[in-house]
Parts: structure tokens; sequence; C-alpha cells
């Protein structure tokens, strides 16, 4: 069990190591939703992300033989950066197994908090395959394994967000909402809640393609997915951990599950409008404000902004998920009549005002009367969609729409 008293020894653990994020009224969110929205800005720890909290206090936890061992973790992104810089506080060897896929930006990162503290092994090309050299090296070293979320000593480093939460509001907490990956941020953080202020409805947030933690609790028994959507990749597990399990079903009091689409929306618009940049899991909490506006209006609402290790490398990725989920942009492959003139026609007849072609790819292979091509269109609201296809048939072209055939975009696009 996770008491109030484990996690403010926690938090003296994190004296001068992780920072104190400030809770910050949100202006336009509150407006918009028509409630009080708070943020807590743990995209502004100093690993940018709350994952300092619970690998330093783990590690930190450890005896001097444990120590002098060495410590080893498994990942591909905020879990490794918050080890390598806990490693150089406390001077400690650590080797970090990151598949051979992370993108460099990301083992840079690790590589400039940990210094010459850890030792970067790039290995296999998925985390599992990472996680599984991992714990063979603890077996043959006798080093110490820091797990993600499924630690006791690492849950209290993440309620500490929850304790500097209740610590800074100076209004009653109606709502805490709470992004779910693993589950050690949501455990601590219920774990605090529930002694310390019990009447706040706590909301886990998931990724709506990996809903690990809402499946495991509906069938009533930790389930590990088959297949997830990896896009959210700092929420995005197959299995949460059993002891976040056993802790997130008995307190949290529902859970929300955001469309990947959504949250590039919201990465966006918190770029765009207010300067704030998230990754995808950072965003969670604030784009299922949108499916939550009903219970919300006139209460008090905390987001807990995770995490800003976005890669501007993804942010094309990104606009292009917003466009689709928002209906701003489709894909058609179109028959074109093999004569000169016919793209013409298309631009003219067919192509509304406001419409904008992003992508055309087409070559005249053969004799044959008609050739296909896929072309990719931007429009201005949704609605015009519909007399984008009534001007296609009037117009004589043949088209199949791909927006709602996943497999076939990806494997064309």
């Amino acid at each position: 069990m996770i008491t109030v008293e484990h996690i403010n020894k926690a938090a003296q653990n994190l004296e001068g190591v992780a920072s104190h994020t400030p809770l910050q009224y949100n202006f336009q969110l509150s407006e918009e939703f028509g409630c009080n929205v708070y943020l807590k800005r743990e995209d502004l720890q100093v690993v940018r992300s709350y994952k300092i909290r619970g690998a330093y206090n783990k590690i930190s936890s450890l005896n001097d033989i444990e120590k002098n061992a060495g410590v080893v973790c498994a990942s591909a992104g905020n879990h490794a950066q918050g080890v390598a810089y806990s490693c150089r506080k406390l001077n400690i060897k650590g080797t970090i197994f990151m598949p051979a896929t992370t993108p460099s930006q990301k083992i840079s990162q690790v590589k400039l908090f940990g210094k010459e503290f850890v030792e970067v092994v790039l290995v296999g090309d998925t985390f599992d395959d990472a996680y599984k050299a991992a714990l063979e090296f603890c077996n043959s070293k006798g080093a110490s394994f820091v797990h993600p979320f499924d630690d006791e000593k690492v849950i209290e480093g993440q309620g500490t967000v929850a304790k500097e939460i209740l610590d800074d509001a100076d209004f009653d907490i109606d709502f805490l909402l709470v992004p779910i990956g693993g589950g050690g941020l949501a455990a601590g953080c219920v774990s605090y809640f529930s002694e310390k202020y019990p009447h706040t409805k706590i909301i886990g947030v998931e990724p709506e393609g990996a809903p690990s933690m809402k499946t495991s609790i509906q069938n009533g028994v930790n389930t590990e997915l088959k297949e997830i959507d990896k896009f959210v990749d700092g929420a995005a597990v197959k299995k949460v951990g059993d002891k976040t399990f056993d802790i997130c079903r008995k307190y949290l009091h529902q859970i929300i599950l955001v469309p990947e689409g959504k949250v590039c929306t919201t990465i966006l618009n918190l770029y765009n409008q207010q300067a704030i940049v998230v990754e995808p899991a950072g965003a969670l909490t604030i784009a299922s404000l949108n499916y939550l506006k009903d219970q919300l209006v006139g209460k008090n609402v905390v987001c807990v902004v995770s995490g800003s290790n976005n890669d501007i490398m993804r942010t094309e990725e990104i606009r292009e998920r917003s466009l689709l989920f928002e209906g701003l942009k489709h894909f058609f492959i179109i028959s074109f009549p093999q004569r000169a003139g016919a793209l013409k026609e298309f631009v003219g007849n067919v192509l509304g005002p406001n419409d904008d072609i992003v992508h055309f790819e087409y070559m005249k292979k053969n004799n044959r009367e008609n050739g296909p091509a896929l072309v990719g269109l931007e429009i201005k609201d949704p609605k015009d969609l519909e007399l984008l296809k009534g001007r296609l048939l009037t117009s004589g072209f043949k088209f199949e729409y791909l927006n709602k055939n996943d497999n076939l975009l990806q494997f064309l696009m």
C-alpha cells in the first residue's frame, strides 16, 4: 500500500533534485470549457517530464552494495532520461538499454543527462527486445533493475506530483485528470488524494489505441493487449503494472479514452495559441476536456501535463493526423481519362474555391482509357467533403475514398 507518509518521504528525497513545478491557471481553456482549468506543468520539469521523480526515488533507496553494482533500465523515452539524470546526481553507474530504432535525438538526451555515469546499449528493434536484454544484463551483473512504473518506490516518487498540487492549491479540487501509460503516475496520485482529499474525482486518460488500464479494469484482471497504436509513445503500453493496476482499479473514478488524432490537434493548438510545447502523452489530459465538458462546467479542474519531450521530426506526422481527425484532409484514388485536359477539368470542375491539392501521384503506364491517381486534398470545412464527392460524380470521375481504409492509406502514404 502506498501511503501519504511514503509519498512525503519521497518528496524529502527529491528536494534539490526534481523541480517543484507550477500549478498554473489557464485562462483560454477555462473560458473554452466553462470551468476553472489549472495545469500542473511537469513539462517544465528538469528532464522535461515527471519521470525523474520515480527514478530518483527508487535509485536513492538502494543500499550501498546495490548502488555499487549499478542500475539498469530499458526505455526509449522519458524514463531513460530520468534514470540517466539520477545516476549522475548520485554518482552511480547506469546501463540503459534502448531499441536500435530509437531516434538519435532521444539517445543524445539520455547521454546529455547521464554524462560519464551512463552507458547506452542499443539492441533489437522494439522495447520488448531492449527489456529482455536489460533483464539478462541484470541477472549476469547483479545490477538493480529500475522499472518504469511497477515498483513501489517509483510510484511513491510519482505521487509527489499530487502532493505538490495539494500544497499549491488554494481552492477545492473537483477533478484531477491524470494520463495513464503503465500507471505509475496515476497510482501515485490516487494514493495521495484518497487519503488527503478523497472527495476529488480522479479521472485517468489513455490513448484510444492503447486502452490497457481501461481494458484491465473492465476485465477485472490485468490484461495484456495484443496490438496497440504506439503514436502516444509516453502512454502506449500493452500491459500496465500489476501494482499500478491494483491501486488504480480501487481508487480511479473513471477512465477516458482520447483518439490519437485529437491528441495531435491539442498539441498543435497548445503550441500555436499558447506557446506550450508538449509531447503526445503530455497532451492527453487537455485533449480529454472535450469529452468531459458536460461534467466540468463551473468546476475546478487540474490537468497533469506530463512531459514535453517531443521530437521536432514528428511535426509533419502530428499535423497529418490532426487534419485527418478533424476531417480537413482526404485521400482518394481517382480514375482519370488518359487524354490531354483531364487534369484541367478536374481542377476547374471538381475543386472548390478553398480546396487544395496536397498530394498527386500519377503515371501513364499504358494505353487504357483510364488511369488511377492517388490524390490528397485539404479542405477548409469538414462539411465540404460531401460537396466535393458530389462534384466528382457529376463530372464523371470514378473514385475510391481512402480515409476510412486505414491499412490501405498507411500503405500508400
